[in-house]
């Protein structure tokens, strides 16, 4: 399916859902460089949607540990046969929900990737807690609450190397004979690391 060691597999080569979120190919990789992956780091994806931070990074680290977590048992289904479709295999998927479920996944984490989930703030302050140190963790928003609820959770746990990037995305479509720009959601990464 991706016979390619960069990523950015197009967002049509998932399966998906109807109302389910996929992160687009261009925010996936700026979250993807936010996360700074190493080999062997254990990753918990929370709010995993369709799996494709978990394909990708699956496929760009073999040896590391993911854990997709997402509280929909259909849509976690889903995760696991797009896990499937590229071949991927160091992929968890544990359908509960955030943050009352994070507590019993093992081993913790040294990344965290927090896609979504209500209340997003909770579940930002249960997984940091869960998260080694010198862990980063990587967030994303497209509301104005949710970017200040996160904003707020890593300020108020001192995280330290804060970063906010807000992607601006147009991509070219066939709209009848006319080729036109169109816009891909705009949506705010922000990142910290744990002391």
């Amino acid at each position: 399916m991706w016979p390619y060691k960069t990523p950015g597999i197009p967002d049509d080569r998932f399966e998906q859902l109807p109302g389910i979120p996929l992160s687009k190919r261009e925010v996936r990789l700026l979250l993807l460089s936010s996360l700074r992956m190493a080999a062997d780091s254990v990753l918990w994806d929370i709010g995993a949607g369709t799996g494709t931070i978990p394909v990708e990074v699956g496929l760009l680290c073999p040896e590391s540990q993911i854990v997709a977590i997402e509280r929909d048992e259909e849509v976690a289904s889903l995760i696991r046969r797009n896990c499937d479709r590229f071949g991927v295999k160091n992929v968890q998927v544990i359908q509960g929900n955030a943050p009352t479920c994070l507590t019993d996944i093992a081993p913790p984490p040294d990344r965290i990737c927090l896609e979504g989930g209500r209340p997003i703030k909770d579940i930002l302050l249960a997984s940091w807690e869960l998260l080694k140190p010198q862990g980063r963790l990587v967030a994303t928003a497209n509301s104005l609450e949710t970017l200040y609820a996160i904003s707020d959770g890593l300020a108020n746990r001192q995280a330290r190397h804060i970063e906010v990037i807000q992607s601006a995305v147009n991509r070219l479509e066939t709209r009848g004979i006319q080729q036109t720009f169109a816009a891909v959601n705009p949506m705010f990464i922000l990142s910290g690391e744990k002391r």
